[in-house]
């Protein structure tokens, strides 16, 4: 894969592939706090160091478990890093959100890899949110019967590829 931007609509320097490019070798999420009804967000491993009464989690994505090419040959231990990174955290988030993808190709073998990685998080709760790579496939079919089960809104939602 080029490092170098061959298409930027938006000319800031930054397009998809060449942010999860940088990406790939920190293990980002972002941090959100909320006081006194205001948003903020900080990139996570920055200087993050929220009030103990401030209302925070963690939102991560496009973790890809099962990708392996050279843009990063190691998803696990991105991912990994990123726990690690959450888990430094001065207190723990009130939740963990992944915001899709957190599989590449939506087998069973990718989907036990990313719960495996997540154990060692230490936040109260993880919320999922699928992304096209996490519905591929069978329509959905297995991301639900894995992390729909708690939503008591699963029967109402039909995925379309």
């Amino acid at each position: 894969m080029k490092k170098l931007i061959e298409r930027n609509l938006l000319e800031d320097g930054i397009d998809r592939r060449g942010f999860l490019h940088c990406m790939a070798w920190t293990g980002t999420g972002v941090v959100w706090s909320i006081a006194g009804g205001v948003p903020t967000s900080k990139l996570l491993g920055a200087n993050t160091k929220p009030s103990k009464d401030d209302f925070t989690f963690v939102q991560i994505s496009d973790s890809h478990i099962g990708f392996k090419k050279p843009a990063n040959p190691d998803v696990t231990g991105t991912m990994q890093a990123a726990i690690d990174k959450i888990n430094a955290l001065p207190a723990q988030p009130e939740f963990l959100i992944h915001t899709g993808d957190l599989t590449h190709q939506s087998k069973p073998g990718e989907f036990d890899g990313m719960d495996q990685v997540l154990k060692s998080v230490r936040t109260k709760d993880i919320f999922y949110v699928p992304g096209e790579h996490d519905t591929s496939g069978d329509d959905g079919k297995a991301y639900l019967e894995r992390y729909g089960k708690r939503h008591q809104w699963q029967g109402l939602v039909q995925l379309r590829s």
